[in-house]
């Protein structure tokens, strides 16, 4: 993004600092990077860094920071060890802090080194009270503990889980999958060569992309609009949990979700569910969901098998019409539209708030939807 100033970055060889970047500039330089193979932050034009910034190497014994680094990240005068200058980094008062590679960085006040399960950053690792930046982005795997995020959540980070911020590529891989298993079974009838095939999937990719991202927009949403409503949701959020808990499907001690006894004492302290933790929740909600919806007739019904053609690129519609109706996950794809259009749309409680309120089933209320 042009809007995005860089203020610090590191890796597994390297540490940047660019204490007043140009974003427009800085970003010209950072794609030059992203189309050039193999490269490192050593690549990066140092010409181009504001007065005070420099590339360091890890592996150095010490770094004599600017006294423009040394504002930015809040940092004494003097020579200091690369971990401090890391650990620093992830300290610092930002509006972002945003994890793209390999490594847990951020753990609980609770949890000790071992708990977080990544011997190599154990040098570097801060708590997540620590953490100054106003929202966190995980476009990375576990770049913080669950109970890290829980306790950032309770101090006011604004942040979701890794599955909810990674959802996307996800989300683009079963779309892949389920596009070519309806495009071969055109191949196998011979309807369609593989090169008009690869040309197909090229021409589409710019609608899935959209398609993907719109899902993952109202899935986001979802969230923060369940956030909003906290309060008034939260006897409904409990009795979600306990009617997970009873089927079998969760078990609050693996997710880190607050048993019976500390939901009372979070709705005394009016301190209701983070977004972590409404994250977790709006994945079981969808999981349970879509079980119901599979082991019913509703798939099967012909006014929501709409939702197949949904699921699809336009493209796909009218010439491989024959191959969506006849989709061997016909089902689940249309059971997986629905539970992700009502839960994005209702919020994880949906499905409890109708079902207590009128005693209509799963099925019946998505048929209603």
């Amino acid at each position: 993004s042009p809007a995005i100033k860089l203020l610090a970055a590191l890796d597994h060889r390297d540490i940047f600092i660019d204490t007043d970047p140009d974003p427009r500039v800085s970003l010209a330089e950072r794609q030059r990077l992203f189309n050039m193979p193999r490269s490192s932050w050593q690549d990066y034009d140092a010409s181009l860094l504001s007065k005070g910034g420099g590339i360091y190497p890890r592996s150095a014994k010490s770094i004599q920071l600017s006294s423009e680094a040394q504002a930015v990240l809040g940092l004494p005068g003097g020579s200091i060890a690369p971990n401090v200058l890391m650990t620093a980094i992830l300290k610092a008062q930002v509006d972002l802090l945003w994890f793209g590679g390999i490594g847990t960085y951020v753990s609980a006040s609770s949890e000790s080194n071992a708990d977080a399960g990544d011997r190599a950053n154990d040098g570097i690792r801060i708590r997540a009270v620590d953490l100054r930046a106003r929202v966190i982005g995980e476009g990375a795997n576990l770049g913080l503990t669950q109970k890290a995020r829980i306790e950032a959540g309770l101090h006011g980070v604004r942040l979701n889980t890794d599955a909810i911020d990674n959802s996307a590529g996800v989300n683009s891989s079963d779309l892949e999958v389920n596009i070519k298993i309806a495009l071969g079974a055109a191949e196998a009838a011979g309807r369609l060569t593989r090169e008009d095939r690869n040309a197909l999937l090229v021409s589409m990719t710019d609608e899935v992309a959209g398609l993907v991202l719109r899902n993952n927009y109202l899935q986001t949403l979802s969230v923060s609009l369940t956030e909003q409503k906290n309060e008034s949701d939260f006897g409904y959020q409990a009795r979600l949990m306990a009617s997970l808990e009873a089927s079998g499907l969760l078990d609050r001690a693996v997710e880190y979700l607050p048993d019976a006894n500390t939901m009372v004492e979070r709705r005394e302290a009016r301190q209701w569910l983070t977004r972590p933790e409404l994250a977790v929740l709006l994945a079981y909600a969808k999981i349970d969901l879509f079980s119901s919806l599979l082991d019913s007739e509703v798939p099967d019904d012909p006014y929501l098998g709409r939702e197949l053609y949904r699921y699809f690129a336009t493209p796909m519609h009218e010439t491989y019409g024959e191959e969506i109706e006849g989709h061997r996950l016909r089902r689940e794809i249309i059971a997986t539209q629905l539970a992700n259009s009502m839960i994005n749309r209702g919020g994880s409680t949906l499905i409890q708030i109708v079902s207590d309120t009128t005693g209509a089933s799963k099925a019946d209320i998505a048929c209603a939807f």
